[in-house]
């Protein structure tokens, strides 16, 4: 029997952002950069690959180490850190990942002959007379590849341009040659940086990083994160290297622009920096995008939300959600573990998470783990302070009446139980003080049909929630 599907889609204990999916031989492979639980930094362990049965997402199966830092030249000592990688399979069928190490603003690729195998290095991406792209006079700095391979053309899509800065023009596109390293189209332009969006149509969603790229029907879809960080947005154009207009965000990782359940610009989760994609996965459309946890920018989960298209090809927002996969809502029935909380807010509202100020002091709620980086510990919800609110989204109720929680933690208080994220208590779960998981429940009534679930602790200290169970 399948599985459900989930948010995010890998295990709690992995922390794989910046996936990039692509369905090869009827299953689905993510390849993204490796943060570290408890990181102080990006992108500090080796890459790794996940892959799924193309009609089973709930069945995600760990395919290994694919490339390690110490294959990068000169990093013996792993100093510089694998930033976002891309893949694309060349003309001869093989499989080529392209990436840039934090150390040089260049792109290096490896090679390999499975989706998942140990990938070689390869070469860098360079000009016709040998000169590494990045290192020519007038080279804008190379950042995040994505990449397309069409025929005997590779278009390969790069940068990074922070806001106020005049020394970057925005993302940009070179085509490569059959060899997948020797260029034989200049970079040119496909997206403004801020400073020179006026009068584009992308003011206020200029380009920031995370440059991807992917082709539905004749139209190309340009997506990257834009200067706000938290977005993914996207632009079209019927051609690979020019005319991309602005279309929209897809998704944001704390749900700002959505109006549909709560204010538009109000914050439901802590967001951070974005970068993902879009893949076809036996006919239905999904992004890919990554969510912050732990409190800090460098513990970073992959997630995914079924998308939609319009008739005109455009892409309305989607909500993130706890059902990944799933393709529908949740069953409401059994025990569900605290880290799928799709929303995660208290009282005072936090944009970003940024490691600083309110954070520093514990003032908000985190989904963390027990344990180091590596250990399979499962994730909870950690710091739960007077107002810490935690979301689920949606449920398949039916004749729900009782409701378990397990919770641990210096506290004595109540958790408010919810469908609606500033609704009524539909009743309350006391819970008190316990330095070990503790089951606490109540006689809690949620009315049938398709519901979200949230959680509001009110009461003395700090609780931690591990799951709840719908009975």
């Amino acid at each position: 029997m399948k599985k459900q599907g989930l948010n995010p889609y890998l295990p709690s204990w992995e922390y794989i952002p910046d996936g990039e999916p692509y369905v090869f031989n009827e299953r689905v492979y993510v390849y993204g950069s490796h943060d570290r639980f408890n990181g102080y930094a990006y992108c500090l362990n080796d890459y790794v690959c996940w892959s799924a049965p193309a009609d089973d997402m709930s069945d995600w199966r760990y395919e290994g180490i694919i490339y390690k830092r110490t294959d990068v030249e000169g990093n013996d000592d792993c100093d510089s850190c694998l930033y976002a990688p891309d893949v694309t399979v060349g003309q001869d069928g093989r499989y080529y990942l392209f990436y840039v190490d934090s150390k040089r603003s260049i792109v290096s690729v490896a090679v390999c002959e499975t989706p998942a195998g140990k990938y070689k290095f390869y070469g860098y991406v360079h000009y016709l007379d040998g000169t590494i792209l990045g290192e020519r006079e007038g080279d804008q700095p190379q950042f995040d590849p994505g990449v397309l391979t069409e025929g005997d053309r590779t278009y390969l899509y790069t940068g990074f341009c922070l806001s106020g800065d005049k020394t970057r023009n925005g993302a940009m596109v070179t085509v490569l040659g059959p060899d997948m390293l020797t260029i034989i189209e200049k970079p040119v332009f496909v997206a403004p940086s801020e400073p020179y969006s006026k009068g584009s149509g992308f003011e206020g969603h200029e380009f920031f990083e995370a440059p991807s790229i992917r082709k539905r029907g004749d139209t190309y879809y340009f997506i990257y994160s834009s200067i706000v960080m938290h977005e993914l947005c996207y632009a079209t154009s019927k051609y690979p290297t020019k005319g991309f207009e602005y279309k929209g965000v897809i998704v944001s990782n704390n749900d700002l622009h959505i109006a549909s359940y709560k204010p538009a610009e109000k914050p439901m989760f802590y967001g951070g920096n974005n970068h993902g994609s879009i893949v076809e996965i036996k006919g239905k459309w999904y992004i890919f995008y990554h969510r912050h946890t732990n409190g800090t920018n460098f513990s970073r989960q992959g997630c995914m939300e079924q998308l939609n298209f319009l008739e005109d090809g455009t892409i309305p927002q989607v909500e993130m959600t706890s059902c990944g996969s799933n393709d529908g809502p949740l069953k409401g029935k059994g025990e569900y573990p605290a880290y799928l909380a799709c929303n995660l807010f208290c009282k005072d509202e936090a944009i970003y998470t940024d490691g600083t100020g309110a954070w520093m002091d514990g003032q908000f709620p985190k989904i963390t783990q027990d344990g180091r980086d590596g250990d399979e510990e499962i994730g909870y919800i950690a710091n739960m302070k007077a107002s810490a609110t935690a979301g689920f989204k949606y449920f398949d109720c039916k004749g729900i009446e009782k409701i378990k929680i397990k919770v641990r933690g210096y506290c004595s208080g109540d958790y408010e139980v919810k469908t609606s994220w500033n609704g009524k208590a539909l009743g309350t779960i006391s819970v008190g003080y316990s330095n070990v998981w503790k089951e606490y429940s109540s006689n809690i009534t949620i009315p049938d049909g398709i519901q979200a679930l949230y959680f509001t602790y009110t009461g003395r200290g700090s609780a931690s929630l591990a799951s709840f169970t719908l009975e």
